[in-house]
């Protein structure tokens, strides 16, 4: 049996004005999707419990089967667990973004999408102005870095304290939603010093002169300790492998014992190469029982704001990743293929929303259900919605009768 689990992440999202009163997923011309939902089902879960932030650290455990309530310590954590960073029983993980801050108001959470080896520069900066024994700055992908707390005795932090995502406060006051709780005065402290050491940095007066956007500064959110999960194989008896260029959800990956396969030309990005990824997931069905394509670019043209660009990406997904694997696995005996959004995330506001996303499921002993398309409306349709997203994964790998909960 071959598994393949497509996550387009924040692909879910409301009807648009400019679309016609479509949803992106409803204007985006998809024949693949669109086959996979009469061939099999359509569905709806939360992946994200009520107490959490919609983000894609907590949904993307509700994928892959973990529920968040019992495993989730923190977003940064995950993305450490990427870079192979080994965490202590009294040491931290936090999130450090570089941004471009203007009049106080967060006008960019990615600095201008700054590339990784400026990101580089300035975070080996950071570590010789602001780094101690207890603070370790750790590069990362573009904007996206990380802040390491090695404690030595009663952390500061606890589970108490208080951050927002940058990516869900586009153009608003930074003052409204600074770090609050234990210890977030040391975060806020480090985010107002890091202003001085990146002003005049010869990075940023590059960008400058090229008309790009700066990192103005830090932004220090998504803070937590090591999590403990139960490897895949273990918990649901498979091998799994993991396609993806972002590091939370490759961290996610390596915790659950999940190869990492590294894609050339995937850069998290809209512009990543979607065509590369469907090949080398293709490829990987070989060796691996599961294999998760995971691509971010929905999400981003969310944040921007940009429907045209959300629809092309749906597309872009539809035409060089679930097409391909969609016919690859068809030559097996057995198979089954699930694509879904991690969470919603909507051009009305750039953010991530909470709500219930919508999901197709096709392959072996999965009858169909006469759904004509897969879209949000179309699934609202569907009998399958599962409160609790993390127990769809059983349902997928048909390890349980299949059942459905209703909201």
């Amino acid at each position: 049996m071959k598994y393949a689990i497509i996550i387009p992440d924040g692909a879910a999202d409301e009807q648009q004005d400019e679309l016609g009163g479509r949803t992106p997923l409803q204007a985006a011309r998809k024949p693949n999707l669109d086959r996979l939902a009469r061939s099999g089902r359509l569905g709806l879960s939360n992946n994200v419990p009520d107490l959490f932030t919609p983000a894609s650290d907590v949904a993307t455990l509700s994928l892959f089967g973990y529920d968040p309530t019992r495993y989730y310590t923190g977003r940064a954590p995950l993305e450490a667990a990427a870079q192979g960073i080994t965490l202590g029983p009294t040491d931290w993980a936090i999130r450090c973004n570089l941004v471009y801050i203007e009049n106080e108001e967060m006008r960019d959470f990615t600095a201008g999408h700054i590339s990784s080896e400026e990101g580089r520069e300035l975070i080996a900066t950071l570590q010789q102005a602001l780094g101690t024994a207890s603070w370790q700055f750790v590069p990362g992908v573009s904007y996206r870095n990380l802040l390491i707390y090695r404690g030595t005795g009663t952390a500061p932090f606890s589970s108490e304290t208080r951050t927002q995502p940058p990516h869900d406060i586009p153009d608003r006051p930074i003052a409204d939603y600074l770090p609050v709780g234990p210890g977030s005065e040391l975060l806020r402290d480090l985010m107002q010093r890091s202003r001085e050491v990146l002003r005049d940095h010869p990075v940023n007066e590059r960008r400058r002169q090229l008309g790009k956007r700066p990192a103005t500064q830090i932004w220090l959110w998504g803070l937590g300790q090591a999590p403990s999960l139960p490897p895949f194989q273990r918990l649901y008896g498979k091998r799994g492998a993991i396609i993806t260029a972002v590091d939370l959800v490759r961290g996610v990956g390596a915790l659950l014992g999940w190869k990492r396969i590294d894609v050339p030309g995937a850069t998290g990005y809209i512009d990543t190469d979607y065509a590369a990824k469907g090949k080398f997931a293709v490829a990987a069905l070989a060796d691996h029982d599961l294999v998760c394509v995971h691509i971010e670019a929905p999400d981003e043209a969310s944040h921007e704001g940009k429907a045209d660009v959300k629809v092309w990406t749906i597309e872009q997904i539809d035409e060089h990743i679930v097409g391909p694997l969609a016919d690859a696995l068809s030559k097996y005996s057995a198979w089954r293929i699930w694509v879904s959004p991690d969470h919603r995330t909507t051009l009305r506001t750039r953010a991530h929303a909470r709500g219930l996303v919508p999901w197709v499921m096709a392959g072996t002993n999965i009858s169909p259900e006469a759904f004509s398309s897969y879209d949000e409306l179309e699934a609202e349709k569907s009998r399958w919605r599962f409160e609790q997203g993390w127990q769809v994964m059983r349902t997928f790998l048909g390890q349980e009768a299949d059942h459905a909960s209703t909201l």
